[in-house]
């Protein structure tokens, strides 16, 4: 099955509907409910990161680092988590 960028928004939402408004995910967890397998899951990566970026621009997601929101532009690489943006509440 081929994973696209609604699929990926759409677990983005869901997984941070079940978590309180100020916790945050991490892009992994997104990956493993897409695919349980290992191989496949974090060849998501790349493209959640990206569909993140996305969401962020439009201010439903933040993407921090530690306490810093990082610029959509910016996540290049490194540990990332992804929070409830402005228009996401």
């Amino acid at each position: 099955m081929k994973i696209d960028d609604s699929m990926i928004t759409r677990a983005i939402f869901a997984l941070l509907s079940q978590r309180a408004n100020d916790d945050s995910i991490c892009p992994s967890d997104v990956a493993r409910v897409l695919s349980a397998d290992e191989a496949l899951w974090r060849a998501l990566m790349p493209d959640i990161r990206r569909v993140a970026a996305c969401l962020a621009e439009a201010d439903v997601l933040r993407i921090t680092q530690g306490e810093l929101t990082l610029p959509p532009n910016a996540i290049g690489s490194g540990p990332i988590r992804l929070r409830r943006g402005r228009l996401m509440r």
